[in-house]
């Protein structure tokens, strides 16, 4: 690693024992734990739902609410880390996500789930706000594929590992949780042995002031990026929602394990594209994207219409390299024509209300009566159509400043 030895004289004076590599890899883990963390409940919601009778709104809710609570701590939390240091914010962090799987395992009703997922989502956006600046501060090389690839990769390994846990193990509303609060904790105690990467600094109540505005320059970029992020993430937030009821009825299986594999193909996809695309132009990175997510998209929903597990499971990874390299693309055309105060209120806007919101209509339309297919599939026809819209878009829009 370029930068491995960076601070060993800083950490030698400090008296930390954590070398710059380890710490590295510890907060590429955090936010991997985190990711996981927050797919963990997914394989559970089935049985949720038979045991305190909510609806698939009431899923699809206790999914969006995560995500509006991250966007928000995201937009208000996000800067705390560069005045009052990354390690007392992943501390926190950390011990609040541990707090937060001891609530989940010992949830008895939806009122508890609902508040844990706001915590959740409250302790998962300060922590990727401090470990994705903290990453870029121990290498400036490698920080920024680390920033992209980890989220993916840590969605993949948790979804994998609960449906495995939840199908196979006993105690299925228990024992993921008491995992993941241990790898929480023992994260916790790790960050303590890191060096810290930047100094204390005044303005921490005014980095707390979210800001919303569009650069000018970002404008036009961003025109041709929203319709391929609102796709991807829209996509993103109905498999974390409705994909356990929806490969169920559609094609009998085990809900937990099901949306464990699906989770599995769609984040690993995703992560392994990102690598593939690291070096390749933005344009042709978000182009791919979006013919990945049309056709991704609509082959899976015509591999549920024609009952395919196989075929929906491969689909699946197709959908989920799309995600990768349109949010990859999307990100690398906007971000550079921002400055840094203005990034997270450019792109996280857009992507965590496009996961939070669709996924909830998507619900209310079912519990109102409407079938659990034939929504999806209505759903997937628009996802498509947005990704058709951001592909002609990338095609036609003229050339922007990109790295």
């Amino acid at each position: 690693m370029s930068n491995c030895t960076a601070l060993t004289a800083v950490d030698a004076a400090s008296g930390r024992t954590l070398s710059p590599c380890a710490s590295f890899l510890l907060l590429a883990s955090i936010t991997m734990s985190f990711l996981a963390g927050s797919l963990a409940p997914t394989p559970l919601y089935p049985v949720y739902q038979a045991e305190w009778g909510f609806s698939a709104l009431t899923t699809t809710e206790i999914f969006g609410i995560y995500a509006l609570a991250l966007l928000g701590t995201l937009l208000v939390a996000g800067r705390l880390s560069d005045h009052v240091g990354r390690r007392p914010v992943l501390i926190v962090a950390t011990l609040v996500q541990a707090v937060v799987m001891l609530m989940f395992a010992t949830a008895n009703g939806v009122a508890a789930l609902m508040l844990g997922r706001v915590l959740q989502g409250v302790a998962t956006g300060a922590a990727l706000g401090a470990v994705g600046a903290g990453l870029l501060d121990l290498d400036k090389a490698r920080g920024p594929v680390a920033n992209a690839v980890t989220p993916p990769l840590g969605t993949a390994v948790g979804g994998l590992l609960a449906g495995l846990l939840v199908h196979y193990l006993p105690a299925p509303t228990l024992l993921i949780y008491f995992v993941l609060a241990t790898v929480f904790v023992l994260q916790a105690v790790g960050v303590t042995f890191m060096t810290e990467t930047v100094t204390r600094r005044a303005g921490a109540v005014d980095s707390l002031k979210p800001q919303l505005g569009l650069p000018a320059a970002s404008r036009a970029p961003m025109f041709i990026a929203a319709p391929v992020l609102i796709a991807s993430w829209s996509l993103a937030g109905f498999y974390a929602s409705l994909i356990p009821a929806l490969t169920r009825s559609v094609f009998g299986f085990d809900p937990s394990l099901a949306s464990g594999i699906a989770a599995f193909a769609f984040a690993g996809s995703a992560a392994a594209t990102v690598l593939a695309f690291s070096s390749s132009a933005p344009r042709t990175v978000m182009t791919y994207g979006a013919f990945a997510l049309i056709a991704g998209t609509a082959a899976a929903m015509g591999a549920l219409g024609a009952q395919s597990a196989v075929g929906f499971f491969l689909a699946t990874a197709l959908a989920g390299s799309g995600f990768g390299a349109g949010f990859q693309g999307a990100m690398r055309t906007v971000l550079p024509t921002a400055k840094a105060h203005e990034r997270a209120g450019v792109v996280f806007v857009v992507s965590y209300l496009a996961m939070g919101v669709p996924a909830i209509i998507a619900g209310f339309f079912v519990s109102h009566g409407s079938a659990l297919l034939p929504t999806a599939q209505h759903f997937g026809t628009v996802v498509a159509a947005l990704a058709a819209f951001a592909l002609l878009g990338t095609l036609r829009g003229r050339k922007v400043s990109t790295v």
